[in-house]
Formats: structure tokens, sequence, C-alpha cells
């Protein structure tokens, strides 16, 4: 979560079973003991399932805002799956060191300057991951950013200071706009492929809201509007809609504030410590897998229990 949100945790107390009496279970004609299990070992189904994995191997997943935090984060876990990444950047500074870094996960790198705000930039680099991979089956809209102000600063009787118009553009250009734009711009090649899934950067505060936040919460809040619309145009083309509301995350940004802003935050978390982009990343990643393939239309928090209260 950005900026200004976020002591203990319950603890339960196990009990000991020593008088708890465990019947056996009998023996159907189905089950067999493992080869070569000792004697005592439960018995186990002649066919069990194989561990699943992830099934990225081989896609084409674009993430915006690679380059750093939680996208870049999501390019490496996406990229130890197998998957092929198109990493969207507006600024190419850490380019390479990111595609050495998917490129030795075990994936693969395609890395573009994108502006998510701008639809021209959109739809060329959309067609160009086309163009180079065949299909695009995973998108993952993470760039946003913050511009922090209260609507309307009052001191003595008049304005100190209010939310600007620039202020308000701007973080609903990339945070909002741009996920409509990139979108936008994707689904076509998921419906000609016949599906894909399409996963939004929503945040805790756009279920709350946050004192200075006004554009900021407009656009999160707007992000989980546009993925329950989607989710009910978009189903019929076995695309699967899904947004993700981070509460407090340790980006290197967040890292950055003031110990106390920091404390404050964890406060406020019951888990009582501060989310990591990985733990995002692992969420991406399982929405993004078939062991996800009937969540669609909802919004997951990744929040340590900022939801729910302290």
């Amino acid at each position: 979560m950005p900026r200004s949100e976020q002591d203990s945790a319950l603890e339960g107390v196990s009990q000991p079973l020593t008088d708890i009496t465990i019947p056996p279970t009998p023996r159907p004609n189905h089950e067999v003991a493992a080869a070569g299990a000792p004697l005592d070992m439960p018995l186990v189904r002649e066919t069990r399932r194989p561990a699943r994995e992830s099934g990225q191997r081989g896609r084409v997943v674009v993430i915006t805002g690679a380059a750093a935090g939680i996208g870049r984060a999501t390019a490496l876990r996406f990229a130890e799956e197998g998957a092929r990444i198109a990493a969207w950047d507006v600024s190419d500074q850490t380019a390479s060191q990111l595609e050495s870094a998917i490129k030795w996960a075990g994936g693969d790198c395609h890395f573009q300057v994108v502006d998510v705000a701008n639809a021209k930039s959109v739809e060329s680099a959309a067609a160009a991951v086309a163009e180079k991979w065949g299909r695009i089956d995973v998108l993952i809209n993470n760039a946003g950013i913050v511009r922090d102000a209260q609507l309307v600063k009052w001191n003595g009787g008049s304005p100190a200071s209010i939310m600007s118009e620039e202020t308000w553009d701007s973080v609903i250009g990339v945070n909002m706009k741009g996920v409509f734009l990139v979108t936008r711009a994707v689904v076509p090649y998921m419906i000609k492929a016949g599906g894909g899934v399409i996963l939004s950067a929503a945040s805790v505060v756009g279920l709350l809201g946050n004192f200075g936040q006004t554009n900021y919460v407009a656009s999160k809040a707007g992000v989980i509007g546009m993925t329950r619309t989607w989710a009910r145009e978009l189903g019929k083309y076995k695309i699967r809609v899904n947004a993700v509301a981070p509460g407090f995350i340790a980006t290197d940004m967040v890292r950055s504030m003031p110990a106390k802003v920091l404390e404050a935050m964890v406060a406020h978390t019951p888990l009582g410590r501060a989310g990591t982009p990985e733990d995002v990343a692992n969420t991406y990643l399982w929405l993004a897998s078939d062991q996800a393939s009937f969540i669609h239309g909802t919004v997951i928090s990744v929040d340590g229990g900022v939801v729910i209260g302290t």
C-alpha cells in the first residue's frame, strides 16, 4: 500500500491430543500400501494426482511497471516458472539488469519502454509482443504512481493548499486510464487465442479510503470497478479477470519513509509485519494458474489483515 496506512497477531494455543483415540481405517480393495513403505504407514491410493505446476511455462506474460518493486518481483516469479515476459516500463534505466535477471531465473524477456497513459504507445507495444511471440496469455496491470495531497487543507479560515488538477490527472492517467488502455489493447489478442488472464493492481485503500489520497483511492476504486465489469463482459471469451489489493508492502519507495510512519503502518497490520513484493507476486502467479480457473471477477487482498482491522 502506498504511504500513510496500515499488532499483534492472535495466537492460537494447541491442545494436547493424549486422550483422543483414532479408530483404524478399514482397508478398501482399491487401496494398497505404498511400495517399500513401513507397515504402519497409512494406506495410500494406487493412483495419486501429482503436484500441479503453475502452468506458466511458455506462456506470454505482459507486466506493466516491471522495472522495480512488485512489478520486478512478479516478472522474476513468472520467469522461474518458464514464462516469456514482456516487461513494460516508462523508463529503460534498469532494462539490461532486468533482462539478465529474468533470463537467469529461467524465463525469456522482451523489454519495452511504454507509457501506459498513451494509447499509441500501448497499442504499438502490444502489437510488437504479439508479432514476436504470436499471442498474449496473461496481462498484469501493475504500473502505478502516487501524488499525495489533501483535497483542501484548511488553515486559519482559508485554504492553505488544495489538490491540483494536475496532481489529480497524473495519478488517474497512469493508475486508471493506463489500466483501461493496456487492457483494451491486449484483449483482442486474447480473444483470438481463445482465452487469457487479466490481473490488475488495486489497493486496500480502494476498499477503505485513505487520508490525503483522493486521486490514488479514486484510481484504485476505478480498477476494482473495471475488473468486475470486464469479468461480466469477457468471461464468455474464456478470459478471467481479477484484481489484487496489496496492503503495506515493503518496496524501496516504502522503505524510504520515516521510521515513525513505517511503525504506524505495521501497527495497523494484524500480522505485525510489512508484506513483501514476493507476497504479491506469488498471488499473481496463483491467479494466473489453472489452479485458479474458477476465480473470476474478484478482488483478493494481500494485506496481512488490514481490511479486517486490528
